[in-house]
């Protein structure tokens, strides 16, 4: 079974950067749709950034050029690079992944993603 697991989480103040980490394992010869999503303070799930396995990309529109999602397939390891935060980009930031694709569909419905990990934090002070 796929198990993912975050780092890089952190607090920063507003127009800092942090870069989060995502550590795949468990299906070795397999290539899912990863990508992470965000909980704020409502619990809402808001999707952030999927990457497909051919690599096509899509970001929420509130990115805005500010995050850039990679991955090191090598390594098996996703990285989100966040640059000019702010203050509303404060939540808790989960790595996900599926082996469907569709990763618009994912974007507004990341509560339907296979696997997911615990998370990690990101607070933006103003």
């Amino acid at each position: 079974r796929l198990q993912l697991v975050e780092s890089g989480g952190g607090s920063v103040e507003s127009g800092g950067s942090l870069r989060l980490s995502c550590a795949a394992s468990g299906e070795p010869d397999r290539r899912p749709l990863m990508g992470w999503f965000r909980q704020g303070p409502t619990n809402e799930r808001e999707g952030v950034v999927f990457v497909e396995p051919d690599g096509k990309t899509s970001y929420a529109d509130f990115v805005e050029g500010r995050f850039t999602i990679s991955r090191d397939s090598a390594k098996n390891t996703l990285y989100l690079q966040m640059d000019n935060l702010k203050p509303e980009d404060t939540a808790m930031y989960v790595c996900a992944a599926d082996f469907r694709t569709g990763s618009r569909w994912f974007l507004v419905n990341p509560d339907r993603l296979g696997y997911r990990g615990q998370g990690t934090q990101v607070t933006v002070s103003s």
